[in-house]
């Protein structure tokens, strides 16, 4: 890497860390509120953190964006990140943990159960929709790596979506079947599945539940022929460059089944005619998620791809970070932003 680990800490505190720290209720700039709100058809509280933009007024309608944080993630990073600069350019933005995760209700917890992921996305649709301040025809989502994935699923066939876009989309599913790249064998897909079969066995039968992670947990964990993406994830993830005691790496590995049997893109083109943008960096080895389902969406659409960035570098280095903003600030203006938005 060209830059040393201790460049990218001051980085983080200047893009990631500072989001809960300096996102304050004071007047003329960003609103940042703790909300809860159940999952739909559950009981299962979610929480979550809705940010307004400056000279917010209780007396105007505003476009409103559902932010996906990635698999084993939680909202204080990268989907707060992107939703904190999302409100500065007009937008009312709700981040928040998946239930199972971070501060959201749900046992047991660190399940990523997909079904369930793409539940948490209409009912944050839903909670915007009982905001008074919030446009309902004018709802947008954004997901982040595997919420890249979460997000378009969802957008599929829930029509309240008026537009979605994805920063480094990841289609969970397959890469838990195929690996990244579609590496695995046939073989090898059904170890993993016979694996995670025989734990859920040995839990049903009393015995402690064992959980994987996202990421490597140490440097050591890392082979030296790995993708920049996982050694990237682990400075990232189990770093002082983004870590959070919330976001502890880990997920139920028999729910690896569950994961295996989610495909993100299995429809694009039922997006349409709703627009979608995939944004993805040069040099991350997901884009492939991202391109294979844009070339199956219909118009409107667009592919962008942010020069010398990786997949995680997309998280959180503001020179990708930036005109991933501004691109999805230009988009969502174009299609969620009516002619009387900001009326009363």
């Amino acid at each position: 890497m060209k830059k040393t680990l201790a460049a990218l800490l001051t980085a983080c505190i200047l893009v990631t860390g500072g989001i809960a720290a300096n996102a304050k209720n004071t007047e003329g700039k960003i609103m940042k509120e703790k909300v809860h709100y159940n999952q739909r058809y559950s009981d299962i509280k979610i929480a979550g953190e809705l940010y307004k933009p400056e000279n917010f007024s209780e007396s105007k309608k505003y476009p409103a964006i559902v932010v996906v944080h990635p698999a084993g993630g939680v909202k204080e990073q990268v989907a707060g990140l992107y939703a904190k600069k999302l409100a500065e350019k007009g937008f009312v933005t709700l981040a928040y943990d998946a239930a199972y995760q971070g501060e959201s209700g749900g046992e047991p917890h660190y399940l990523e159960n997909p079904a369930s992921r793409v539940e948490d996305v209409r009912s944050a649709v839903d909670y915007l929709t009982t905001l008074p301040f919030v446009d309902k025809e004018h709802i947008g989502a954004l997901g982040i790596c595997a919420g890249g994935g979460y997000a378009f699923n969802a957008a599929e066939t829930e029509m309240r979506i008026k537009a979605v876009a994805t920063v480094s989309a990841f289609d969970l599913g397959r890469a838990r079947r195929q690996g990244l790249g579609d590496s695995l064998t046939v073989e090898q897909q059904q170890q993993k599945l016979k694996e995670a079969a025989e734990q859920r066995t040995k839990e049903a039968n009393g015995e402690p539940v064992k959980y994987s992670g996202y990421v490597p947990n140490s440097l050591e964990e890392i082979p030296e022929n790995a993708p920049a993406m996982y050694r990237q994830g682990y400075e990232y993830y189990r770093t002082p460059l983004a870590q959070h005691p919330r976001s502890e790496n880990k997920y139920i590995f028999s729910n690896y089944a569950q994961q295996a049997a989610f495909t993100a893109f299995d429809r694009p083109e039922f997006v349409s005619p709703r627009p979608v943008l995939f944004i993805v960096g040069e040099k991350a080895e997901s884009a492939y998620f991202s391109k294979e389902a844009y070339d199956k969406a219909l118009e409107p659409k667009e592919y962008v791809v942010i020069p010398n960035a990786t997949h995680m570098e997309m998280y959180y280095k503001p020179e990708y970070v930036t005109p991933a903003v501004e691109k999805l600030s230009e988009f969502y203006g174009k299609y969620l932003k009516s002619d009387e938005e900001g009326s009363k």
